[in-house]
């Protein structure tokens, strides 16, 4: 860490200058600062990681979640079950990180759309799909195009035997 002065740990324009050089120091500031949007926000431009150390209220807020999420990709884990359901922000992180999926609500992860992106990018990932989505011939196609392993996964084992996916394992 950075030297901060824990004293002024509730002096916004202090620790607004310090989240600004490094925003994981939002850790260190007071519960207060940590539940400001302004703070929280100018710590995440800096460091996409600092969501970790955003109030609850904050790890609820779209706009604070998305700009983690589209800084780093894999901070969905920090947010508020109801942003773990919410389809907009969940295909944002999916795109960027298929291991995102792991965190999507059950809803999202019986949704093709977004079960789709996820596997296209992570394969493996489809293990935390829904049952029906596992024997989907276009998203068990799509992840074994991404990762062969994939078909670990496949909840349909009639699946092995499509013309597409035998061609997809053997190329």
């Amino acid at each position: 860490f950075m030297e901060f002065d824990k004293e002024r740990n509730n002096d916004k324009e202090y620790v607004l200058e310090q989240v600004r050089k490094q925003g994981s120091l939002l850790d260190l500031a007071s519960d207060e600062l940590k539940d400001d949007k302004e703070v929280v926000m100018t710590a995440i431009e800096q460091d996409g990681n600092a969501l970790e150390f955003a109030s609850k209220r904050l790890k609820d807020d779209k706009e604070v979640v998305l700009a983690s999420v589209q800084k780093v990709g894999w901070t969905m884990c920090y947010a508020s079950d109801r942003l773990r359901a919410d389809k907009e922000l969940m295909l944002i992180a999916v795109r960027i990180n298929g291991q995102e999926l792991y965190y999507a609500s059950p809803d999202l992860r019986d949704d093709k759309e977004t079960v789709l992106e996820a596997v296209t990018n992570k394969g493996r990932i489809v293990k935390y799909a829904s049952k029906r989505l596992r024997a989907d011939k276009e998203i068990m196609l799509a992840a074994i195009k991404s990762d062969k392993r994939a078909k670990e996964y496949f909840s349909d084992q009639t699946l092995f035997e499509d013309e597409d996916i035998k061609q997809a394992l053997e190329g």
